[in-house]
């Protein structure tokens, strides 16, 4: 039974589609949404750690997410900022930890060959995923 969704979003509109995917989702099974932003760090070592966003700019990535849940249905949303060194390794990190039991993400516009294959986030999530993986198109 689907009680906690988990969707990242990365502001793109792809993920944006997710988010409407899994507002409808959480909506219907009466489950608890939250919207995480994975903000990988890079560097580290004998250099700085940079992350990718500004926390302003992840901030705004998730108030976007959650002004799209709102607008379909979901007036309650967690979120989250997630910090690892690689995107899918946070997402699935963040789910088992917090006992997620359906991740809703999107994958990026495929033409040609590559819409033949999910993108490498949305692959390596749903292969090392504890739970349901949906991905949303």
């Amino acid at each position: 039974m689907t009680m906690k969704v988990l969707c990242p979003t990365d502001g793109t509109p792809h993920s944006m589609q997710a988010v409407v995917a899994a507002a409808e989702l959480a909506t219907k099974y009466g489950a608890a949404l939250t919207i995480c932003v994975v903000n990988v760090a890079h560097g580290g070592g004998r250099g700085p750690l940079i992350h990718h966003w500004s926390d302003a700019e992840a901030q705004k990535l998730l108030d976007d997410a959650v002004a799209v849940a709102g607008q379909n249905g979901q007036s309650d949303v967690h979120t989250a900022i997630v910090i690892d060194r690689e995107a899918a390794s946070g997402i699935v990190g963040y789910a088992e930890t917090h006992q997620i039991d359906h991740i809703v993400m999107g994958t990026g516009d495929k033409r040609g060959l590559s819409r033949l294959v999910l993108g490498s986030v949305a692959a390596d999530v749903a292969a090392r995923a504890h739970c349901s993986v949906t991905i949303a198109r």
